[in-house]
């Protein structure tokens, strides 16, 4: 038997075996952690290396950039350090003079001479020569002709507040052309020409349109419409409309506001002139009040509601355009000229000296003249037993007499402080069948409804009207919101 065939029957030896092999398969089990570590380290190593490669890829490329950006500052850098030395000292210098021949329209002196334009407009205490001041008119030729001619002395003669006048004139004063408004329409132009000057009447076209305003009453109604930058006139126009419906001397509330849509003349685009109310919207005490123009075949302006009812009495509420009572109705006031109680059959309406005074109604005059203590008075006499009183005038209407036809609204006289008057006013009664009435309360009869035969022109022009006024209305509720 072979010794190695012993061994490995010997017990011992086998022994052995089983150990060494056990040996063997743990060495071979631990040595497969270590492999995969060392796998992770290498990769690691490899993603170290390519960041570092990319980071030098980045600043190389940042090198570069900033490398060629500098390379003009190298540039401007080398040309100053290789630019000679300027020479600043002594130089040669010479003077040359040339003639130039300017064109011929450049020393024109028509071309060059200043013109200047001036427009104003007539003031309460202007004159003639105080509008020529302002207008810088200077020469003498120009202040004649103004004075002498025909034409051009109109204006001497029918200066009113608030027309415009325009003038051209040149750097001395002379005038080149001038042009003063006679009326909404009509203009005096006057030109300067080469024998002088030439004077005549022109009419500018004007273009209407409406104009939609707002106002609120916070004092009174002339407040209201000066803080909206509506006329006097409109604002008469709207007290009239309403007086039927509304006592503008006690009614007036703190809040009340109206909207109205009046005509506007206008001559190239400037406001010349206002003219009658088309449509107006009066909110009195939150009751609303409405009223729609239309103008019948005579082209005269009549006032309805938007369906058709007349706003129109036989007669007016208040002789005058608008005022304040001072004085009312009473059957027993101390009279403070007299110093005694008495009765007032009328009401005092105060109001400054020279005022218009209207008639109530359509009638004849039954006196004009002095009686007592009403000093200079009118008594009209209207249809149906209707007599009214005006006492303390100062004046009448020139052509004014006895058994002349008045139309209602028209002029009689004026305002004044005559007979037993303490301060100008108008003292006004109306007496039916001899009896004295309250003016400001008597029920007053109204005039007929739109004809059917105008009463589609009417509807058609209600609707428009009243769509406006819906639209002023929404608009008015937008601003308070």
């Amino acid at each position: 038997m072979e010794t190695n065939e012993l061994n490995a029957s010997h017990p011992t030896f086998n022994s052995q075996n089983q150990i060494n092999s056990l040996g063997n398969e743990k060495s071979s089990n631990t040595s497969q952690p270590t492999i995969l570590t060392q796998n992770v380290n290498k990769a690691e190593r490899k993603l170290s290396l390519l960041a570092k490669r990319k980071l030098f890829e980045r600043k190389l490329k940042l090198r570069w950039i900033l490398a060629i950006s500098c390379l003009p500052l190298f540039g401007i850098y080398t040309a100053f350090g290789i630019a000679p030395q300027t020479v600043v000292g002594n130089v040669a210098t010479s003077h040359i003079t040339e003639e130039i021949d300017l064109p011929e329209a450049m020393v024109s002196n028509e071309e060059v001479a200043q013109q200047f334009w001036y427009k104003e407009h007539v003031r309460r205490d202007d004159t003639l020569n105080s509008l020529l001041s302002r207008l810088n008119i200077r020469n003498r030729d120009a202040i004649d002709y103004l004075h002498t001619d025909n034409i051009a002395n109109e204006i001497a003669s029918s200066l009113k507040p608030g027309h415009q006048i325009e003038s051209q004139v040149d750097i001395e004063g002379n005038l080149i052309s001038l042009e003063y408004q006679l009326d909404s329409d009509q203009f005096i132009a006057i030109n300067k020409t080469t024998d002088g000057y030439a004077a005549s009447k022109i009419v500018h076209h004007l273009e209407t349109r409406p104009i939609l305003k707002s106002a609120e009453i916070k004092s009174s109604l002339f407040g209201a419409t000066d803080d909206a930058n509506i006329p006097d006139s409109i604002a008469i126009q709207v007290a009239e409309m309403f007086e039927s419906e509304i006592d503008f001397h006690h009614d007036l509330r703190r809040g009340d506001h109206f909207n109205v849509i009046y005509e506007g003349s206008y001559d190239d685009g400037e406001l010349s002139r206002t003219g009658d109310v088309l449509a107006a919207e009066f909110v009195n005490n939150g009751k609303v009040y409405r009223a729609v123009g239309f103008r019948d075949a005579n082209n005269e302006m009549h006032y309805y509601t938007p369906e058709g009812k007349s706003l129109h009495k036989s007669f007016l509420r208040s002789p005058l355009e608008f005022t304040r009572i001072s004085s009312g109705f009473s059957l027993g006031r101390f009279h403070p000229v007299l110093q005694r109680l008495r009765a007032h059959k009328g009401v005092d309406m105060a109001a400054p000296t020279g005022t218009r005074i209207k008639a109530a109604g359509d009638a004849v005059v039954e006196f004009v003249g002095k009686k007592g203590g009403y000093g200079n008075v009118i008594i009209l006499k209207h249809n149906n037993g209707v007599n009214t009183v005006y006492g303390h005038l100062s004046r009448f209407q020139a052509d004014l007499r006895r058994g002349k036809k008045v139309a209602q609204g028209e002029v009689i006289g004026f305002v004044g402080m005559s007979g037993l008057a303490t301060g100008p006013h108008l003292h006004y009664e109306f007496l039916l069948n001899g009896k004295h009435h309250d003016p400001m309360k008597v029920a007053l009869p109204k005039a007929n409804p739109i004809t059917p035969q105008f009463k589609a022109a009417f509807e058609t022009i209600s609707q428009q009207m009243s769509a406006q006024l819906d639209l002023l209305g929404v608009s008015n509720i937008a601003a308070l919101d």
